[in-house]
């Protein structure tokens, strides 16, 4: 457990070593006051005198280890809290580190609430496991240890009859970590189960209003906080009766020794005067003893913490090459491609290619497979087999940076920080000016609302662009893919939040885009595509048929019906009948 620890400390590994050794001698300070009251006693014992220097002697080191004690404590726990920070500074850079080499599309299956709570709240109560727990607890242990060995050096029958209490805390204590050691699993599972239904609730607060579903929604958040309660308190029931059995009797060093060892002086086999260093002894290895046991018990959730953040990792990480984009051209081939989301496989063996040049489209129903071949051409997974290649290089075998240099990929949602809206479309090219940006939002036709707003492009976007509609943080969005002018374009759902008055807007934004590009592009408006180069119609994870629109509608069953759905929905119009008549 502590090599797992210890290995995040990195080059602050000695400051940890430092506050185990000052707090140690902290806790020898709060133990050598008992060894003075015993010379202070020893006299009273053996008949003998005590002089005046002596007494004050004996009382002014009493009241300097005492000091001394709150010195080194202060410092300890000074260098302990800067290696817990550090430690923990390294812990979430080696975790980024392993996040950003998993599968983009893995990431975002576990929910945001996972993720919270492992970089924020379980890191964060590591804090007091490594600033405390740990330094505090081999401390606090370590000088017990060195006091039993005295009291062997003393009295060895006495020594041994202050051993008596340990093996039933020691017994308690395991107890302890037995029982709460099967039930943290699912305590852990709950917490995190809650964070992503708190999550939920929250971003979807809009949906439940305007459906009148509060009480259906709240019924769910409510049962996930309540089932974590359940199984913290299931949690702290199991463990309860063994903590309280372990910290009343592990303190109590004299629970044997007094009753016996006075047998022992009254008999002659010991002396009194060994007996009262043996029993200050015993009062002052008491008040440590606890406190380690205390910090002792919390130190398997630290393992057990480290072990679950590293098990979200356990997804194989892509397969990413270290050399640059070194195709022929920038054609795109999908070679018998085949993925499955765990076991479930989702593509069959898709085969098609893309000319450099070119405007391709992907149709289908929902859930035929559209989308996760855009992800899989922009690496958010790897494929399960076959694979796909650009100007003949397989993607695998470059590394991510390139890949995107050469790809821009605009999603359905995109996400805008909360900075202005001119840093949101500097993303695109970070090494961009203010006029570069200003021309790119130009042509993403962003011109229009940005004068509306009243600092324009130097407006904050707000949470997740809360500041702006559909339409207008899409635009943002296309004047990312502008300003980063990489010559092949992946468009999923671009046109998604078209509506009568910004369609003229869109579509000019999106031409500024796709212009001298390759292009792929994902769209359930069939009408949008019908002049595409190629139409590769997709059917349950299968290719149903590949060609321009004229050519499909004649020999593609799958897209006919495709197309008649969307004419339908084309002639569609809402309508309302008053007496009999629509109006």
């Amino acid at each position: 457990m502590f090599q797992k620890v210890l290995r995040y400390t990195g080059r602050h590994r000695k400051t940890t070593y430092a506050s185990i050794l000052v707090l140690v001698a902290g806790v020898a300070m709060s133990v050598l006051p008992y060894f003075f009251l015993y010379r202070l006693l020893r006299p009273l014992l053996t008949g003998g005198s005590l002089t005046l220097e002596e007494t004050l002697f004996n009382a002014g080191a009493m009241a300097l280890c005492m000091v001394l004690y709150g010195l080194f404590y202060v410092e300890g726990l000074a260098l302990s809290h800067r290696s817990a920070y550090h430690t923990l500074e390294n812990l979430r850079l080696h975790l980024q580190s392993k996040l950003e080499k998993q599968p983009l599309g893995a990431i975002q299956e576990k929910g945001v609430g996972v993720w919270k709570k492992m970089f924020i709240d379980d890191i964060e109560s590591m804090e007091l496991l490594l600033a405390h727990a740990l330094p505090e607890g081999l401390s606090n242990l370590a000088v017990p240890v060195v006091v039993f060995v005295a009291m062997f050096l003393t009295g060895w029958k006495l020594g041994l009859l202050s051993l008596c209490s340990l093996p039933l805390g020691v017994l308690a204590m395991g107890m302890m970590y037995r029982s709460g050691m099967r039930k943290m699993g699912d305590y852990y599972a709950a917490g995190q189960k809650m964070n992503n239904t708190i999550v939920e609730y929250i971003n979807g607060m809009e949906v439940v209003k305007v459906f009148n579903r509060d009480g259906e929604s709240y019924h769910r958040f409510e049962a996930d906080v309540k089932n974590y309660r359940d199984f913290t308190l299931d949690w702290f029931r199991a463990c309860w009766l063994w903590m309280a059995l372990y910290t009343s009797i592990l303190p109590c060093v004299a629970l044997v020794l007094l009753p016996v060892g006075g047998y022992l002086v009254l008999t002659g086999a010991s002396t009194l005067p060994d007996y009262a260093l043996v029993l200050c002894m015993s009062f002052s290895v008491g008040p440590p003893l606890i406190r380690a046991m205390n910090f002792m018990s919390v130190l398997p959730q630290l393992s057990y913490k480290i072990d679950q953040m590293e098990s979200l990792f356990n997804i194989p990480p892509l397969k990413e090459g270290k050399t640059d984009f070194n195709g022929n051209d920038l054609q795109i081939r999908f070679e018998n491609v085949r993925f499955s989301y765990e076991k479930d496989e989702v593509l069959h063996g898709i085969s098609f290619s893309v000319p450099q040049g070119s405007l391709t489209a992907l149709v289908g129903e929902s859930g035929s497979g559209k989308s996760t071949l855009a992800k899989l051409l922009v690496h958010f997974y790897d494929v399960t087999d076959g694979r796909i290649t650009l100007g003949g290089q397989d993607l695998r075998e470059m590394s991510l940076a390139s890949l995107n240099e050469q790809i821009s990929f605009v999603a359905q949602e995109q996400f805008l920080f909360n900075t202005s809206l001119l840093e949101n479309i500097r993303l695109g090219r970070p090494g961009a000016t203010d006029e570069e940006v200003l021309a790119a939002a130009e042509r993403a036709q962003c011109g229009e609302f940005l004068k509306r707003l009243e600092k324009g492009i130097y407006t904050m976007a707000g949470d997740g662009g809360k500041g702006l509609s559909g339409g207008e943080r899409q635009r943002i969005a296309l004047a990312r893919a502008i300003l980063k002018d990489a010559p092949i374009v992946v468009l999923d759902e671009a046109t998604a939040f078209l509506d009568p008055e910004n369609e003229e807007k869109m579509n000019a934004a999106i031409a500024e885009v796709i212009r001298g590009k390759t292009v792929i592009v994902i769209a359930h408006r069939l009408q949008s595509i019908a002049g595409a180069d190629q139409i590769v119609v997709l059917d349950q994870g299968n290719v149903a048929g590949i060609g321009r629109h004229d050519t499909l509608r004649k020999t593609c069953p799958a897209y006919e019906k495709l197309w008649r759905a969307a004419e339908g929905a084309a002639a569609w119009r809402v309508s309302a009948k008053k007496g009999g008549d629509e109006a």
